[in-house]
């Protein structure tokens, strides 16, 4: 018999109009509570990693943690990608000016249409 069969079987014979002794349906109560408050009920697969983490924690606030967490974890992986880009391109601004400043061309190469176009679609339209 599995574990399903026997406790069928228990819980039939318990629901029959069977007498006990008040000693002895007081200690099935007190056992039955115990069980019941030691039960966990297992967390969702995708929110096992956020529990293990977090601990147990219940109700509204272990919701928010495990929502927030991720979500907080996200916008600032996102903000550090932002300001990376952001260094890149002034990296790049900077280096276009180095070279220009230093670069030996004649004074009229600054004046020619062509040249402020390509600064223009290099320097990403700034100039």
């Amino acid at each position: 018999m599995n574990e399903d069969q026997i406790g069928s079987q228990v819980q039939h014979l318990l629901n029959q109009a069977i007498d006990l002794p008040p000693e002895a349906a007081e200690r099935l109560r007190a056992a039955r509570e115990q069980a019941l408050a030691c039960q966990r009920p297992e967390p969702a697969p995708a929110l096992q990693w956020a529990d293990s983490l977090l601990g147990s924690l219940g109700g509204w606030s272990g919701i928010s943690l495990r929502v927030l967490l991720p979500v907080a974890l996200l916008v600032a992986g996102l903000a550090g990608i932002y300001a990376w880009q952001q260094n890149q391109t002034l990296a790049e601004i900077e280096e276009i000016d180095a070279l220009l400043l230093t670069d030996e061309l004649p004074l009229d190469a600054y004046l020619d249409r062509g040249f402020q176009d390509w600064l223009k679609k290099r320097g990403g339209g700034e100039k």
